[in-house]
């Protein structure tokens, strides 16, 4: 295994948002659809240390699901419309806007953790 001062850094953007290895940028970030590999098949990085936790979630909610409901309560408001519509419109449409963003935005929040050295927070202790 090496050291993380033999490679370059990369910028989280470039790496996390294609799904790759946030230090060397060709192993793969996931197993699935938002499951981590434990460790990078290239380089070997232990992915041990990333924890994005609600952070993608937080996003798409944000930017995506806001305007699905937009969209639902302005044909309700507009059109009265039927269950049904809101079914075949408004339902595609904020799956269509929630769920593919979810793995980049992933990815780009892990590579950050590793990119900027993110970490815990510690208490500091003074030094006698």
């Amino acid at each position: 295994m090496s050291d993380d001062s033999d490679w370059p850094p990369l910028p989280p953007m470039q790496t996390g948002l294609r799904g790759r290895c946030p230090r060397c940028g060709q192993g793969h970030l996931f197993k699935g659809f938002l499951t981590l590999q434990p460790k990078c098949e290239v380089c070997g990085l232990d992915y041990s240390f990333a924890d994005p936790a609600d952070g993608p979630a937080f996003f798409v909610i944000c930017f995506a699901c806001i305007p699905s409901v937009a969209l639902g309560v302005w044909l309700e408001v507009q059109f009265s419309a039927p269950y049904w519509v809101h079914l075949f419109t408004t339902l595609p449409f904020m799956l269509a806007t929630c769920i593919p963003p979810l793995r980049p935005l992933k990815g780009w929040l892990v590579a950050s953790q590793y990119f900027y050295k993110a970490e815990e927070g510690r208490l500091a202790t003074p030094r006698n």
